[in-house]
């Protein structure tokens, strides 16, 4: 091969990695304050390194439509990111035409399955925000239909990016044989307890212990708070309470680190970039819907006056609703 060749070559991988950083970014629903957080850094001049490229440019409002704590959000955000330099157009089809990615913002997570679907058709990438859905048997929907339509998609609380929950990810500790972590747990009556709030928790503690959670006792703390324990596979524990902070220890075999502390939102945008310049997602599929059959268990548990259950129960239950 001639030296033209490899000229040309490097031309071309340059002008595409040029073109991938230059990435248009949209919203669906504007009742959360995420939505402000991301459009504030993704618009920023100068922009930081980690998001460089990307701008939000285009966001349609509706998002819950019978959830006040969502629905009176929604002129004040429109506002804020309008703004911000943000278009707002009348429908997701609209939305469909104008971006390359979807930050999928809905607080509410009865609509997503509805609402991904026009992603799903126009192949754009999307990041669901948390709760990616109201119910395990959506969740598992959700992501049966990206993987049918070959579209990357992900979901993920900001508190799984935290600097010291990531340091045990990598083994900081080594293997974590037991791990407590705490968030808040405000309820919504459509949502089951912890996929509301209490979601932050769980995920700082499924960062921290990883996939292999076997079953789910649910009981309360000395003060009456939700306490959900896990046992997974080699009788490793994980524990969540409710409590007003954001926090937690693991213990592992090689030392101790604290967990589950909130270091802002921007660690979770840098991943969803990264995911939409890659297309490769930084949670898996079976680690999200491992962490949803946790807490779906944790009411099922609550229904069965804290009796143990098992993963595979919720999730074959799941499974046959959503596949049948």
């Amino acid at each position: 091969m001639t030296r033209l060749f490899f000229i040309a070559l490097a031309v071309l991988t340059l002008a595409a990695q040029v073109q991938a950083q230059n990435i248009r970014a949209g919203i669906i629903g504007l009742d959360t304050s995420h939505v402000l957080a991301f459009s504030k850094t993704l618009n920023a001049t100068p922009q930081k390194p980690e998001v460089m490229g990307v701008r939000m440019v285009a966001a349609y409002p509706q998002g819950s439509k019978d959830i006040e704590s969502s629905t009176a959000r929604v002129p004040e955000y429109t506002d804020k990111v309008k703004a911000l330099g943000v278009e707002i157009v009348p429908s997701i089809e609209a939305l469909m035409d104008k971006v390359d990615v979807i930050f999928l913002e809905t607080n509410d997570g009865r609509p997503h399955l509805e609402q991904i679907r026009p992603c799903l058709v126009a192949h754009k990438p999307v990041f669901i925000d948390k709760p990616i859905a109201a119910s395990l048997s959506d969740a598992i929907k959700i992501f049966d239909e990206a993987k049918k339509a070959g579209v990357p998609i992900f979901s993920s609380s900001s508190l799984r990016f935290g600097k010291t929950t990531q340091a045990v990810r990598g083994g900081s500790i080594g293997k974590v044989s037991k791990a407590e972590t705490t968030s808040p747990a405000s309820l919504e009556p459509h949502h089951p307890d912890l996929f509301w709030y209490g979601i932050h928790g769980v995920e700082s503690l499924f960062t921290t212990m990883g996939t292999g959670c076997v079953s789910v006792k649910r009981g309360t703390t000395a003060d009456g708070k939700i306490m959900v324990t896990g046992t997974w596979e080699g009788g490793r524990t994980g524990t969540f309470s409710e409590s007003k902070g954001y926090g937690g220890k693991a213990i592992g075999d090689k030392g101790e680190s604290p967990v589950g502390s909130y270091d802002g939102y921007d660690p979770l945008l840098y991943a969803a970039v990264h995911f939409f310049r890659t297309g490769v997602a930084p949670v898996t599929p079976e680690e999200t819907l491992e962490i949803y059959a946790f807490m779906e268990a944790a009411d099922e548990s609550k229904r069965r006056d804290g009796a143990e259950v098992t993963i595979k129960e919720v999730m074959d239950k799941a499974m046959l609703e959503a596949r049948k």
